[in-house]
């Protein structure tokens, strides 16, 4: 019996076998794997919008870009002399050339979603110009202006040929196969960081205006969208629209009551709506056309501080691609397309010149913000708003009544558009090691003097664009002085520097080679030719060096 009962007793259940211990200070949530394109676009690089919001879509692309041209032509055309109609005429070149140029931007070069408008990296240029001119005799201010103009056209059209030889020699798009995932963060993230000063600085010219819109536009934005399921596309596609339009008549009314009668002229400037002037002087049908200003003048000083300009336009581009590529739900472009694409530009820069524009085009880094505000990548929404660049520029009053928007609605709108494209360069790190003491290391130093160095240099140049370096060579202080004052081009410089140097051999995986190499070869990844390749047929006539 007492056998029996031994037989009766079940055996103990059997323990599993204990599982890995995580080591201290693991992951305890949920991991999320890294994502080679968004998942959140509502149309990516391909799909395209219904053709109502399309139009909606591209004129709104065309008010964000707008004011980068009005700002730059509202500060420079006073110092060269120039009244409120040449302003009127600078902006109406500008538009034109950046419709021309984003156009063949996205049909012959990039091939992405990109939005190419008048780029500050040629200021320091465009002052020098000036100030080589602040001793010259002239009639009137008016033939002041035009004879600075001559010698800017002059300076474009010769300097052209740098992004030109770079860019279709093949040389820019074989610098950046050093890069990594490592490297594209800082320099995708200071394209936006390095803009602060046209955010909130601008914005606190005149807070009653910008601040409301900035704080409207996130509010509406973000935050209305989820009341109601019928009103969230159309506040996260066209908020910006529907701001833009409430802050400005808001602005008008201010302006009509009295509200700006006995402040300073700097105040009656940014705030009121009719300080612009343009919608008086502004023609009502004028068509750019070539040497417009006159016959060029051609100097070798203002040729070299130029290519000093050139190239820095190219590196911001560049980063502008790589966000653009990601917010367009495309793969990172291949070294080739951003080789074409910079020698584009260059040509771009010759037309720029020819027609007489007062700077030269480089990506809109807003445009880039704003497809991921949007969450619309499409690239026919990026075509069509060229078209309305173009007639903009050509019916004058038109475009001057958009033109006449007040500037800090602009910088409060860039406040969220920049913020976009820094926060899309952070985004690379996934596919890198970021727990590498090495990365954190190269990571932070490139950031940190990609912002301060720049910085540093343009707290010290003048008014005339006389920058911190001063050796005898004034064609060499320009350059240097250019170089350095933009952020995308010093982390390019550092980040490529360390990160190829730095125990880059062993650290192969850990910079992300892995994943990002096979997207800058050719034919390293099958969706190369889908998101790059030119359109219809061009791709089988053109030969395969010039793709």
């Amino acid at each position: 019996m007492g056998e029996t009962g031994n037989h009766n007793h079940q055996p103990p259940p059997r323990q599993p076998p204990p599982g890995p211990v995580p080591p201290l200070g693991a992951a305890r949530g949920p991991l999320y794997p890294p994502a080679e394109q968004l998942l959140q676009l509502h149309y990516c690089i391909h799909s395209n919008p219904s053709w109502h919001q399309t139009v909606l879509l591209a004129f709104q692309h065309y008010i964000v870009m707008l004011g980068t041209a009005v700002m730059i032509a509202t500060v420079l055309v006073p110092r060269m002399g120039g009244g409120h109609g040449d302003k009127a005429r600078v902006i109406q070149s500008m538009l034109f050339m950046s419709g021309i140029n984003t156009l063949l931007q996205t049909l012959f070069g990039s091939r992405l979603p990109t939005v190419m408008g008048p780029s500050y990296a040629y200021f320091i240029s465009v002052l020098l110009a000036i100030n080589d001119f602040n001793d010259s005799n002239f009639t009137t201010e008016h033939e002041r202006f035009t004879h600075i103009m001559r010698a800017v056209q002059g300076s474009l059209i010769v300097s052209s040929i740098l992004n030109i030889i770079i860019g279709y020699g093949k040389a820019w798009g074989n610098l950046t196969r050093f890069f990594s995932p490592l490297v594209l963060v800082p320099v995708v993230c200071v394209v936006g960081l390095g803009l602060f000063a046209r955010g909130f600085p601008q914005l606190g010219n005149c807070v009653e205006i910008g601040l409301p819109m900035l704080i409207l536009l996130v509010i509406s934005q973000q935050y209305l969208q989820h009341i109601h399921p019928k009103t969230r596309p159309i506040l996260e596609r066209f908020a910006l629209l529907l701001c833009v339009g409430i802050i400005w008549a808001f602005a008008a009314i201010l302006t009509v009551a009295g509200a700006y009668k006995n402040v300073r002229d700097q105040t009656k400037m940014s705030c009121r709506t009719d300080r612009s002037f343009l919608m008086s002087s502004a023609p009502w049908i004028k068509i750019p056309y070539p040497f417009q200003w006159g016959t060029p003048i051609f100097r070798a000083s203002h040729v070299f501080g130029m290519m000093g300009a050139a190239l820095v336009s190219s590196a911001e581009s560049t980063g502008a691609f790589y966000a653009a590529a990601r917010l367009a739900g495309a793969t990172p472009p291949p070294s080739h397309v951003v080789s074409r694409s910079i020698g584009l530009q260059g040509i771009g820069q010759l037309l720029d010149g020819i027609f007489g524009s007062l700077v030269g085009s480089t990506v809109s880094v807003e445009n880039v913000g704003l497809l991921g505000l949007t969450r619309v990548g499409s690239r026919r929404v990026v075509e069509i708003s060229s078209g309305f660049m173009i007639f903009f520029s050509i019916f004058g009053k038109f475009g001057a009544f958009f033109a006449s928007i007040p500037l800090p609605i602009f910088a409060a709108i860039y406040c969220v558009l920049y913020a976009i494209v820094a926060a899309t360069g952070i985004s690379f790190i996934q596919f890198a090691n970021p727990n590498s003491m090495r990365n954190i290391y190269i990571l932070g130093l490139s950031l940190f003097l990609g912002i301060s160095i720049p910085q540093y240099f343009v707290m010290n140049t003048d008014m005339a664009g006389h920058g911190p370096a001063k050796t005898g060579a004034g064609w060499f202080n320009n350059i240097l002085n250019t170089t350095f004052s933009s952020p995308p081009t010093v982390a390019i410089i550092v980040g490529t520097l360390l990160d190829n140097t730095l125990e880059a051999g062993r650290a192969r995986d850990e910079r992300g080679l892995p994943w990002l190499v096979p997207f800058q070869r050719r034919k390293g990844d099958s969706r190369n030719e889908e998101f790059y390749n030119y359109p219809l047929i061009i791709n089988d006539y053109i030969p395969t060096r010039f793709l």
